[in-house]
């Protein structure tokens, strides 16, 4: 890499501006996932700037899951370009959400949205393997015990194998990023909502409709049975008692 690349930075502002330098060598196309960065000693003398500033740069590429660090010698040390732009779209989102940036409902519009979209192009793209990974979370939701933070997290596992057989790395990374931001909240709302048993068995039955128009191939009947479901539970959620802390669970349900 030529250092005329990197040019120096005015002083007078410091990790904003080479948080913009780093940037444009992603745009120009000198960096790209998998490259490494210059140490910080280079960077400091590259772009003339104090350590400081090019900690804070990396600190905050770091937290939007663009790079990832490690100390120490070998291949997997220095900070590397990372490929898990979900990541860091998921944090963005779950702090969003946590400082009511954006209203609930937004957020199951979006979801609505990304996932009809998610499953549509899954029926027409899913593997045997990815169908396989879908079906997984079907089959332990299935069983017999499981506490609401396992019914959640096989809710989530499904939903993100959905949007990853979409085959649409933008779409996938969108959707797994809104699905990740509201697991938290879906889970409150799993401890507050009356009758779990009949909307634990209501919510199974939509999560195998589905599989079976993706596995299918029916793209739209996929979508259609997506959304629905979404909305459904929106509009579920939004008649339960508010939110609040979950309650805690042991192994047989709520304590």
């Amino acid at each position: 890499m030529a250092d005329a690349a990197w040019e120096p930075v005015p002083r007078a502002r410091t990790y904003e501006l080479v948080l913009a330098r780093i940037e444009e060598q992603f745009l120009s196309g000198r960096l790209g996932v998998g490259d490494r960065l210059p140490p910080e000693r280079e960077l400091v003398e590259l772009l003339g700037v104090s350590r400081a500033a090019i900690r804070e740069a990396l600190r905050v590429l770091e937290a939007q899951g663009v790079v990832r660090s490690r100390v120490g010698t070998g291949p997997d040390s220095g900070t590397v370009i990372a490929a898990l732009p979900s990541e860091g779209l998921t944090q963005l989102l779950r702090l969003h959400l946590a400082l009511a940036n954006f209203p609930l409902g937004d957020v199951f519009e979006a979801r609505a949205s990304l996932e009809r979209s998610s499953a549509r192009l899954a029926a027409g793209h899913a593997t045997a393997e990815q169908l396989a990974r879908l079906r997984e979370p079907l089959l332990r939701m299935d069983e017999a015990g499981l506490t609401r933070e396992g019914f959640n997290d096989c809710d989530t596992a499904f939903h993100v194998a959905l949007a990853e057989a979409a085959g649409n790395r933008l779409i996938a990374d969108l959707t797994v990023a809104v699905r990740n931001a509201v697991r938290h909240t879906i889970l409150t709302a799993f401890h507050r909502l009356p009758d779990w048993e009949a909307q634990a068995a209501r919510l199974r039955a939509e999560h195998h409709a589905i599989y079976e128009a993706v596995a299918a191939g029916d793209a739209d009947r996929a979508g259609e049975l997506v959304e629905a479901h979404i909305r459904a539970f929106h509009r579920v959620i939004a008649a339960a008692p508010a939110l609040g802390p979950p309650e805690p669970e042991g192994l047989n349900g709520p304590a």
